[in-house]
């Protein structure tokens, strides 16, 4: 894990306004294989049995170790439950290895529970990247882009966000530019998989810069 604080200093006027915004990077690194990352919390939306734990893996783009989820369940979701961003960015780097009903890889934000949050993500199998809602349960597409994802290779999730403007960029490229407002207020990230995906994480990052 890395922390950053960093210091914006903006005048408005003839008064200077200084802002602490806090960044961090979770590559799993310094976390002991076997078991879940220490601060992070695992569930899944709907039924099934997620195994999310951290393992040594020779392609990590940070070596040597990622988060991976070789569980099934509906929404396999993992969190930083001690998180709490209304607005900001949160990314990471996924790779999609298998799975014969999906091969997802997403972000979670705005995560109040198990039951309600925002998720983008993108399959490997669909050649897509979506972007969802899940109120009470049940995941609501919102947007939806084609997009060539590539199973067994390396890819970039990021999303930002500010109020209602939500921004998707899948390898650095923006994928979706849209708004929605129906989850408001802070909430948790993390990341997030579909059925039986089996997916690598690595290089988690966030902070609460908005949008410009």
């Amino acid at each position: 894990m890395r922390a950053l604080s960093v210091w914006i200093i903006s005048s408005l006027g003839s008064l200077t306004v200084m802002t602490t915004l806090h960044a961090e990077t979770f590559s799993f690194d310094n976390q002991a294989p076997g078991a879940l990352p220490k601060g992070w919390r695992s569930g899944v939306t709907g039924r099934g049995s997620p195994k999310w734990t951290v393992e040594t893996d020779a392609s990590a783009p940070s070596q040597p170790n990622v988060l991976r989820q070789a569980g099934s369940g509906d929404f396999p979701w993992c969190v930083r439950p001690g998180v709490s961003l209304a607005d900001g960015y949160v990314e990471v780097k996924f790779k999609p290895v298998s799975g014969r009903e999906d091969q997802a890889g997403g972000v979670v934000w705005r995560w109040k529970d198990g039951n309600n949050y925002y998720v983008a993500r993108a399959n490997a199998l669909e050649n897509n990247v979506s972007l969802y809602y899940t109120a009470a349960g049940r995941r609501n597409t919102l947007k939806y882009v084609h997009a060539p994802v590539q199973g067994g290779a390396w890819h970039a999730l990021r999303v930002e966000f500010s109020g209602k403007r939500i921004r998707v960029i899948f390898d650095g490229k923006t994928a979706l530019d849209t708004e929605d407002e129906r989850i408001t207020g802070a909430g948790a990230v993390g990341v997030w998989t579909k059925s039986d995906s089996v997916t690598l994480f690595d290089d988690f990052d966030y902070s609460a810069i908005g949008l410009k």
